[in-house]
């Protein structure tokens, strides 16, 4: 079972990739993670990536392209995988396409988890993460338990600068230019499946599942 996982930021790709890859035994394969192992192990992708991250600028497609290509050609990825942050662009989805011929296999559906701008704001700027062990909460959804105060490490919480409101609006300005048009590519390859994700994560799963028993 070969996922693709598409949306606007803060439409709850990550948290359903999760939920997908303990249920069905499968990878969950996202770039934020293959960009960390890669710098972590220091491979010769992962020091080209930090040199770019390191002066504040895009890694090129080419090195991201690399990256991902190597994590697909792993053993744990033959039965399937989610695919979380990947492709991004048009220029991305093509080199998507050509990675899975030459490992002779195809997408079998693409989510489009659809929420509305105004959702996306809510969601992403009531987020607030731990500036010591990393964990993530929201003031409305899930408040810790003292405000303020992470429950996993007492560490403080803080609100990330691309989660104030005027920074979330922009980023959906480069979603619709960028991203977006990712959809009408894999409409045209009649893989896309929309999801209302204005739903609760546990309804948003439950319409995801039968949408995957219905191509079995």
């Amino acid at each position: 079972m070969y996922l693709l996982l598409v949306g606007p930021p803060g439409a709850g790709k990550g948290t359903q990739a999760k939920r997908l890859a303990k249920a069905y035994s499968i990878p969950h394969i996202a770039t934020g993670d293959i960009f960390r192992e890669a710098i972590k192990n220091e491979t010769p992708l992962g020091k080209k990536a930090k040199e770019y991250i390191d002066q504040g600028k895009l890694v090129p497609d080419e090195v991201t392209i690399g990256m991902v290509e190597e994590r697909l050609s792993r053993d744990d990825c033959q039965k399937g995988f989610i695919l979380d942050g990947f492709p991004r662009t048009v220029n991305q989805a093509d080199a998507l396409t050509n990675i899975l011929e030459d490992l002779e296999i195809c997408l079998d559906i693409v989510f489009n988890i659809n929420v509305s701008d105004q959702e996306v704001i809510n969601r992403l700027s009531g987020r607030r993460v731990c500036s010591e062990c990393g964990a993530s909460f929201h003031i409305e959804f899930s408040p810790p338990q003292e405000t303020g105060v992470c429950d996993e490490c007492d560490g403080g919480l803080y609100q990330r600068d691309d989660d104030n409101p005027e920074t979330i609006k922009e980023r959906l300005v480069v979603y619709s230019k960028q991203t977006a048009p990712l959809i009408d590519y894999y409409q045209e390859r009649d893989l896309i499946c929309v999801i209302d994700g204005e739903k609760n994560p546990e309804q948003v799963f439950v319409k995801i599942k039968e949408a995957l028993e219905a191509i079995k």
